[in-house]
């Protein structure tokens, strides 16, 4: 035991220091909540939590959207990979002009210079998880 321990503190003090990633914190996500019509000539209304937005240095965008009965994020062309998940609810994704059902639990992977939209497309409300990469970090 004793030996496991030291051989570990020699690796510790042997690795090089990481630099400093900051102080987590911690969002609180109706503290982000705005009622909207989705972004990008989107059609019928949404709800946004734009958790990562008061996050001082970030270098991604971590979205939850809510698209109400009807509603769409309209077709948009991105500059950085994209992810969106479906937390619950149904609707379809666009990609360069392919259209895919999701539900629940599918994830649809987008790509740097895509042309994609979501739309909620069953009974209940279409909630997202959207996440991407910053070219730069934002204060």
């Amino acid at each position: 035991m004793l030996l496991t321990a030291l051989a570990l503190l020699v690796v510790l003090q042997t690795q090089p220091a990481s630099p400093p990633a900051g102080t987590g914190v911690v969002i609180r996500e109706a503290d982000t909540m705005v009622r909207q019509v989705p972004p990008h000539n989107g059609e019928g209304m949404s709800t946004a939590y734009r958790i990562s937005d008061g996050v001082p240095n970030r270098a991604m965008e971590f979205r939850k959207r809510v698209l109400h009965p009807g509603a769409a994020i309209g077709l948009h062309p991105i500059a950085h990979d994209e992810v969106y998940y479906v937390v619950s609810g149904e609707g379809e994704v666009t990609s360069d002009g392919v259209t895919t059902p999701m539900r629940a639990g599918d994830a649809a992977y987008l790509f740097d210079g895509n042309v994609v939209g979501i739309r909620q497309t069953g009974e209940v409300d279409l909630v997202l998880i959207i996440s991407y990469p910053l070219a730069q970090r934002k204060n």
